[in-house]
């Protein structure tokens, strides 16, 4: 019975279907017993089997068992439904399949993604109940029709919400980063984790863990910022949220120096990043590093590219020495779609796919994971061995990982989803949706407001909405989280908001003009219909009192395999807004996008201005609230906004002058707005910095205190922002870097201390041996506002 047949039948159909079908797979004895699973079904409780034995113990019992064709089987990932895998159910083809001996993972399978932009409809993806029960079926399967009963890991994608037809949306994860809110992020992780297994996945892709460093990259919208800091504590507090009680496992991803790209280039590209050495540890592994060793974390996703020729799927140094010896990772490593294939048919390290296979396991890869069947590199991985070119041993090793992992999640013991009822009720609750919210409005940053244009008055009479994007919200049903969760765009948020007699609509342009990308190197004049679209929002905005432009990117202009070449508005954006500023109404501009965008016109002579990000499926909700002063924003800049793309790269942190515009003759200087910035509709006042003690030794920690008043009006937010520099050094070291943050809320005339610790390991550069050591001598202290709006600054000595 194939899946197409399934899916659109009558449920009650489906199950009977589904029992004629596997009457011959039940499990004869009865295998389920009281506190344990028979699961090798031979009568008695072996030692993995019973979940009061010891790990390890668990692990080499049920290893000692296995064949090599269901150890090889632990090694391969079959993707799901309509992606790999032809059946929405069980089969009885599946008994004769290569996965009879069993399946690592089965991936995205029912989540309802087919294709970019193509969700499925079958309910078995979104009617819950009959989801989990499928979900159920498949793992039925593996425990009842395979010889020794192994669970499969359901793997899914989860970096704005778990991937499925309906679940919780977040913001991106870029949005998340600009928050800078650790207990949020927390949260986030937990309600994604819960609803995960709650769906029947128990291993989630997500924190993405790349440190951004190209405003062009396509990529942006995933990770938490430029930051290696910031993305190193967010992700902490992401994973230990999933993964809190073992309910799902977080794979982190793409491991290393996956998002140097050199040019920003995506697509087939994504290779050869011109990285230095130093940077490599201080910037691109530092977040790894914490997470693995902070977290626990149980997944790694090693990446397409190579470093200094080397790639990294087929690299020991990376994925044993670093990852597993330096780091102390314990979990099992997934290839990132084709990172092994590529291994010979991109980088031409490996003659065929065979060697490739022998390099990436041998490397230290634990599971292949693409959208190809299984069978070739499991049949080569037992080639291999009988050649005696792999060792039992290393084979072994490999599997242990997966075993590891599955036996921590409880999969052996608990397999199935109990209640469904309970999963429906659970996923997308308005519980978990009133925290989405306030990530999306943590999440809004303020990047001008002269004269007080915000927040807007409610006794506004017409308010003109205009632009693409007010109606364009494809960012909240996108790839990599929910696809089909109800979702609020700018304009409906605004008429909600005030009422929809009071708001008229112009579209105003589309996003893009009929021949982007290439008029972005050949600009082209508005044509006739434009031209008509401008003078309809112009005509609009004439009849209100004050005008919203919606302008920005979106799912057409940034995402995977989308970097672009230049940061300036799309189309015919600008023109639009030149126009509508020229009827002398007042206008705030509201941008969505990820990348940052060259919007210096609209920042010189637009006295409002909001960056919304990918604000999720909750936007149009937060972005109405901070218009109108029911949420006073707090977010503030995880990226730095560029002038011109002529200036990249520009990043933060620098090291010292590396970015500095003194003594240039023939370019534009300065940024348009730099890493941490945000305003706020309140002000904030920095006073009484402590450092304690003024002398340490170098085992020793530092304390810092500061207080925060609120010295306005307003109830609101303010991201404190600690940065050090080690004043003298023995190598070049950064004129910043971020060593602490902390929001806090502040009623008008509240003052609140806040405390930090630095501690040794903060303290530490790599030095002319390439040595992790603290240096004696002077470090800076400096507190403030933004990277480069400082309050306050002090120092401390390092004995």
């Amino acid at each position: 019975m194939q899946n197409r047949s399934i899916s659109n039948l009558p449920i009650l159909i489906v199950v009977v279907s589904l029992t004629t079908l596997i009457s011959s797979f039940k499990a004869d004895p009865p295998i389920y017993r009281k506190g344990w699973i028979d699961l090798n079904k031979n009568g008695k409780k072996d030692i993995y089997e019973d979940p009061l034995q010891p790990l390890n113990a668990r692990i080499d019992n049920l290893l000692s068992q296995m064949t090599l064709e269901e150890k090889t089987c632990q090694m391969a990932t079959l993707y799901g439904w309509k992606r790999v895998l032809k059946d929405s159910l069980p089969t009885k083809e599946w008994k004769t399949a290569i996965w009879k001996d069993g399946i690592a993972n089965i991936d995205e399978h029912l989540n309802g993604f087919l294709t970019w932009g193509v969700t499925s409809t079958s309910e078995l993806v979104t009617d819950i109940k009959k989801h989990v029960w499928a979900m159920n079926e498949t793992q039925r399967f593996f425990i009842e029709q395979t010889r020794l009963g192994i669970p499969v890991d359901f793997t899914n994608e989860g970096i704005r919400g778990v991937e499925a037809y309906e679940a919780t949306g977040f913001p991106t994860q870029l949005n998340m980063g600009m928050t800078w809110n650790r207990n949020l992020i927390r949260k986030m992780g937990r309600i994604t984790g819960q609803e995960a297994r709650a769906l029947g996945y128990t291993n989630v892709y997500a924190p993405i863990l790349d440190v951004a460093r190209d405003q062009r990259w396509g990529r942006l919208e995933e990770v938490y910022g430029e930051d290696p800091y910031l993305v190193a504590r967010l992700g902490v507090e992401m994973t230990l949220g999933m993964q809190e009680n073992n309910q799902i496992a977080s794979t982190a991803k793409h491991f290393a120096v996956y998002s140097a790209n050199k040019g920003a280039r995506e697509g087939l590209a994504r290779t050869d990043p011109q990285v230095s050495p130093r940077e490599i540890e201080d910037i691109m592994l530092y977040p790894f590093k914490k997470v693995i060793q902070e977290a626990g974390i149980m997944g790694v996703m090693s990446s397409y590219n190579d470093y200094n020729g080397i790639p990294i799927t087929g690299s020991e140094y990376w994925l044993t020495q670093r990852l597993r010896k330096d780091f102390g990772f314990g979990g099992y490593v997934v290839s990132d779609s084709d990172a092994l294939e590529y291994l010979y048919n991109k980088h031409h390290v490996a003659a065929n796919l065979k060697e490739a296979v022998f390099q990436a396991f041998m490397a230290g890869l634990n599971v292949r994971t693409t959208f190809r069947p299984p069978d070739s590199i499991i049949i080569y991985a037992r080639q291999l061995v009988n050649e005696g070119r792999i060792p039992i041993e290393t084979i072994n090793s490999r599997v242990k990982d997966v075993l590891r992992v599955k036996f921590k999640l409880g999969l052996f013991d608990q397999p199935y989803v109990k209640d469904a009822a309970a999963s429906e009720k659970l996923v997308n609750s308005i519980a978990h949706q009133a925290v989405a919210l306030q990530a999306s409005k943590e999440s809004i940053v303020l990047l001008k407001n002269n004269n007080q244009i915000l927040p807007l008055s409610r006794s506004l009479k017409k308010i003109a909405v205009i632009g693409p994007n007010a109606v364009d919200n494809d960012y909240a049903h996108t790839h990599y989280g929910p696809l089909q969760s109800k979702s609020t765009n700018i304009l409906e948020g605004i008429r909600n908001k005030i009422g929809a007699d009071k708001v008229w609509y112009a579209k105003g342009c589309e996003l893009v003009d009929k021949n982007w990308p290439e008029s972005e190197i050949f600009p082209e004049d508005p044509d006739a219909t434009a031209i008509v679209l401008i003078e309809d929002a112009v005509n609009t905005a004439m009849k209100a009192d004050v005008a919203i432009v919606v302008l920005g990117g979106n799912t057409k202009t940034a995402g995977e395999n989308k970097s672009r070449t230049t940061l300036e508005l799309p189309g015919f954006q600008l023109n639009l807004i030149k126009a509508i500023q020229k009827t002398g109404k007042p206008v705030v501009a509201v941008m969505i996008g990820t990348q940052p965008m060259g919007i210096n016109w609209i920042d010189k002579y637009i006295d409002g201005i909001v960056y919304a990000g990918y604000p999720g499926v909750k936007g149009g909700i937060a972005v109405a609230d901070v218009l109108f002063g029911d949420y006073n924003p707090g977010g503030k800049l995880t990226l730095t906004f560029p002038k011109s793309v002529g200036q990249l790269p520009l990043n933060f942190p620098s090291k010292p002058n590396a970015q500095t515009d003194e003594g240039e003759l023939a370019k534009i200087k300065g940024l348009l707005y730099p890493f941490g910035f945000g305003l706020s509709y309140t002000t904030f006042a920095y006073s009484n910095l402590k450092i304690s003690p003024i002398e340490q030794e170098k085992d020793g920690n530092i304390s810092i205190s500061v207080d925060i008043t609120n010295t306005a009006k307003l109830e609101g937010d303010e991201i404190v922002q600690l940065y050090i520099r080690d004043v003298l050094s023995t190598v070049t070291t950064y004129e910043k870097i971020l060593r602490g943050f902390e929001r806090i809320s502040l009623k008008p005339n509240e003052t609140k201390t806040l405390k930090f610790t630095l501690f040794p390991d903060d303290l530490k550069l790599w030095n002319r041996e390439m040595q992790h050591i603290i240096e004696p001598g002077t470090f800076k202290v400096m507190i403030g506002a933004s990277s480069e709006d400082i309050r306050l600054t002090g120092s401390f000595n390092i004995k």
